[in-house]
């Protein structure tokens, strides 16, 4: 078994080696989709609901998809199997491939299909027992959040930011209402009810956001899918902040202030306890 194994184009090659024209849609134009699936164990995590996503990301931009679903399946499985680590972070992208530069879509071109692993790196004991600090800042990007676009020059500058400011992310608001991270969602609690932002083109519905919604309905956790004021958000007893590399992870300074009282919340324990359950029980049924 080998290390740094990518896909390109239908070819399996060393990292170093792969190679994409200047020409290229996505080079130029950031114009692509791209997923990002966790590997526990050796196996996919949610692969078909991450293949469902892709494609309404393709549908999005009106891009042809360029394989099924059983030949995606097939390639995340080898993307696994040639690379080590029992957990990896499977990452593909999709531009509309290689034409001269002109802002309409070329007709007849071959999408440029790219695929790669890196470690899956989750938060560490420390950030998941004392939380994390988070800034704030206006949602500035695009109004197609929804899409998983490879343009994501407005993620970077807002995720700078907060690196700039010593923060681990940065919760966004747009008129006054709450939207996600540059990189996660983000979700607050009230009063014991979980507040979800509403899955609409101002977020990307994500797969981790959408198991914590499952397992507050299943386990009896007050849920309110709703836009949630920035007044809410900033008086909220907790904020939690998901993604397939965060999982779910509590944050207990906003700008500064303490969320709550300055640690992750009961509610946050509880939901964190109920998704590594989840995971634990994922990896049994496909060991």
């Amino acid at each position: 078994m080998a290390t740094d194994i990518v896909h390109l184009n239908g070819e399996f090659m060393p990292l170093a080696e792969a190679r994409v024209p200047v020409l290229d849609r996505g080079f130029i134009f950031g114009d692509g989709v791209y997923e990002v699936i966790p590997v526990y164990s050796r196996h996919a995590f949610r692969l078909v609901e991450h293949l469902h996503r892709l494609q309404k990301s393709l549908d999005s931009i009106r891009l042809a998809n360029p394989h099924s679903d059983a030949e995606w399946s097939q390639l995340v499985h080898e993307m696994i199997e040639r690379n080590d680590g029992d957990d990896q972070s499977i990452y593909f992208q999709i531009t509309r491939g290689v034409a001269k530069r002109a802002h309409e879509f070329p007709a007849q071109v071959k999408p440029t299909v790219f695929m790669m692993s890196t470690p899956l790196v989750t938060p560490p004991q420390e950030q998941i027992d004392h939380g994390i600090a988070c800034i704030t800042g206006t949602d500035f990007r695009w109004l197609k959040c929804d899409v998983k676009s490879v343009a994501l020059l407005g993620n970077c500058l807002l995720k700078q930011t907060a690196v700039d400011a010593g923060a681990a992310e940065i919760v966004l608001f747009r008129d006054g209402h709450l939207t996600e991270a540059a990189a996660c969602n983000v979700l607050v609690v009230q009063d014991g009810v979980l507040l979800a932002p509403p899955k609409d083109h101002l977020i990307l519905p994500g797969i981790t956001y959408n198991v914590v919604l499952e397992l507050a309905a299943a386990n009896q956790i007050p849920l309110e899918m709703r836009a949630a004021s920035e007044q809410e958000v900033r008086a909220a007893q907790e904020i939690w902040i998901t993604s397939s590399t965060k999982e779910v992870l509590a944050v207990t300074r906003l700008d500064g202030a303490a969320v709550g009282d300055g640690k992750p919340g009961p509610l946050f324990r509880r939901m964190h306890a109920l998704y590594q359950d989840f995971k634990r029980t994922f990896m049994r049924h496909t060991a």
